[in-house]
């Protein structure tokens, strides 16, 4: 594969990455790769995207190289606020006070709205956190050392010591004020849920994942997916998280990976085959592997490019 094409756009550099083909000697994508999209002359654009594309960049950025009105639906699951660490510079989430975190979800938000269809929808899973205490990092958990931090954000004015903090209605209520509707809050409950260490209060067993909307009309096949003995579908889902490491790869996983059974109940209730699904924070991959499984175009982005090239082996290996 070619080195990435490179463009400057407003706050950063966004890198656009072509899968698993290359470029010709015009700068144009092989005809031959399944995975391709076109650069339009006018350098900030990216075109139409025949297939699927994977861009590595700051969600706000790379979304601005999107057509206005190109994508049908987006299920997406930013990083959680004050729970990992990903390394990268200007990363989401890890050192952000609370206010900052929602106000940065809010801002990628109003971009996801520029290139929403009028009758799209997003899909947003994001995770809730406990108070730091104001300590200022985080040792392993021995269950899951992928927890540790080494910066933590302090403990948001007006919560104590230990308190749940409320993040999804946070951001929803804020993502509402912002002139989003907000249709639906999905309890998904995980049956396999990772073991906590705490002794003084239960092991946390679910995440909400809202289905939020451009305007009170959009598209939903309310026939996509039925509930059990065929009745219209509730809003508990049980759905078993996915190991990190899958059988047969070398690649150590995104520490916070969507199943795929849960993207795909979400890809196929809010889009049609043909239509173009984005996920703005891709991690490893999961959401373009449902959309293509389902007959989806795709589009990927992550400012993390260890993640954008986990993304793309995923989508190589697919085949």
């Amino acid at each position: 594969m070619r080195a990435a094409n490179k463009l400057d756009v407003e706050r950063g550099t966004c890198h656009l990455r072509v899968l698993p083909g290359g470029l010709d000697s015009a700068g144009a994508p092989q005809p031959s790769c399944p995975y391709t999209w076109r650069v339009e002359r006018d350098p900030a654009r990216v075109g139409a995207i025949a297939h699927g594309a994977v861009l590595c960049g700051a969600a706000e950025s790379a979304l601005k190289l999107l057509d206005a009105g190109s994508v049908q639906t987006v299920v997406t699951s930013p990083p959680y606020w004050s729970l990992r660490d990903y390394g990268v510079a200007g990363q989401t989430g890890s050192a952000d006070t609370l206010d900052d975190y929602v106000k940065s979800v809010v801002a990628v938000f109003a971009e996801l709205r520029r290139v929403l269809r009028d009758d799209g929808t997003v899909w947003l899973n994001v995770g809730d956190a406990y108070t730091s205490g104001n300590r200022p990092a985080r040792a392993p958990d021995k269950k899951n050392p992928r927890r540790a931090m080494a910066v933590r954000p302090p403990t948001p004015v007006g919560l104590k010591d230990k308190e749940l903090v409320g993040i999804p209605w946070r951001l929803a209520f804020a993502l509402q004020a912002d002139g989003w509707w907000v249709r639906s809050a999905i309890t998904w409950h995980k049956p396999n849920a990772y073991p906590e260490s705490v002794m003084d209060r239960p092991t946390g067993a679910y995440e909400i994942v809202f289905l939020l909307a451009k305007s009170a009309d959009y598209y939903y096949d309310v026939d996509a997916v039925r509930g059990p003995n065929g009745r219209r579908l509730r809003n508990v889902w049980d759905i078993p998280t996915e190991p990190r490491r899958r059988a047969g790869s070398e690649d150590d996983d995104h520490p916070a990976t969507m199943p795929s059974a849960l993207a795909k109940r979400c890809i196929m209730l809010t889009s049609r085959p043909g239509d173009l699904v984005l996920d703005p924070y891709v991690g490893s991959g999961t959401t373009l592997l449902a959309t293509a499984d389902l007959d989806r175009r795709w589009v990927g982005i992550d400012i993390n490019p260890d993640f954008v090239a986990l993304a793309m082996r995923r989508m190589d290996a697919r085949g």
